[in-house]
């Protein structure tokens, strides 16, 4: 397991940007505490100290009153700490499973996980050690579809094109995290970015706007990636939700200060109405909040 990544910012701060009622963080995750957590075999990392109390201080000093816990590789098929985090979050939260439990356990499992609120599933990149056979997949989608959840997927560090025939002709809601990793030093030439126009258009595809601190070329204020999210943003404001990612792991340089990602998406907007759909409209279609 490595130990080469960065912890989560010890001290954030409150954002400028006044957030709307029921806000909400589309991704997160939690770890630990170690003890009652363990580790599955060949996870690539941990962060024990990430509990879901710390992300919740976290949520309440930015102004988030909803939030999707996301499962991470860490834990594989293993959903207790979602389950958990869920049981400690309340009613306003719902979680997303990694992909690989609906491989690796039977039905009952995968109910308890829908009635704790969890409504979708990701399939993570292939560098985190979980992958998935062809055959496996489809019948992972299936039940995808026999659930009503949505299907996430996490791109490559490259970008997403070399997934996209993975994904691209599912009829089912698909959420693409991290904008795709689109590079925003291509602009509008970016394939990843045509592409995630392209499926933005037709109706049951999602982006998430995360992951500008590793996105930016630049560096702080991350002035480079404006311009890319706002042309996805434009590509269709109902299909857009935002994510912290925190507690931004698999981080190689030190990780942002989450009240400053809140003040970035604000920019991402340009103002309080695109800002509202962003963070409470179109999380409560997809993820299944009441407005």
């Amino acid at each position: 397991m490595s130990s080469q990544y960065q912890v989560f910012h010890p001290s954030p701060t409150a954002p400028r940007t006044s957030l709307p009622r029921g806000a909400c963080d589309s991704q997160f995750h939690v770890f630990g505490p170690a003890e009652r957590y363990p580790v599955r075999a060949g996870a690539a990392y941990e962060m024990p100290s990430a509990t879901i109390d710390v992300a919740l201080r976290l949520h309440k000093l930015l102004g988030i009153e909803r939030g999707v816990i996301v499962q991470a590789t860490t834990y594989g098929a293993d959903h207790q700490v979602v389950l958990d985090g869920l049981a400690a979050a309340g009613p306003n939260y719902r979680g997303c499973a990694n992909a690989a439990v609906l491989a690796e356990r039977d039905d009952a499992y995968i109910a308890k996980l829908h009635d704790a609120g969890v409504r979708g599933a990701r399939f993570s990149r292939q560098g985190l050690g979980i992958s998935m056979e062809p055959a496996v997949f489809d019948r992972a989608i299936g039940r995808i579809r026999e659930l009503g959840w949505y299907a996430k997927f996490q791109p490559e560090p490259d970008g997403m094109m070399a997934q996209a025939e993975q994904f691209e002709n599912l009829d089912i809601p698909v959420l693409l995290d991290h904008m795709g990793r689109a590079d925003p030093a291509a602009g509008a030439n970016d394939p990843t970015l045509r592409k995630l126009q392209e499926l933005l258009q037709r109706g049951n595809f999602w982006v998430m706007l995360s992951l500008t601190e590793k996105l930016s070329k630049t560096g702080y204020p991350w002035d480079d990636v404006v311009p890319l999210a706002r042309t996805l943003i434009a590509a269709n404001p109902d299909r857009i939700v935002w994510g912290s990612d925190w507690p931004h792991p698999v981080s190689v340089k030190a990780t942002p200060d989450e009240g400053q990602l809140v003040d970035q998406l604000a920019r991402y907007a340009g103002d309080a109405a695109m800002l509202q759909k962003i963070l409470v409209d179109n999380p409560a279609r997809l993820f299944g909040f009441n407005q």
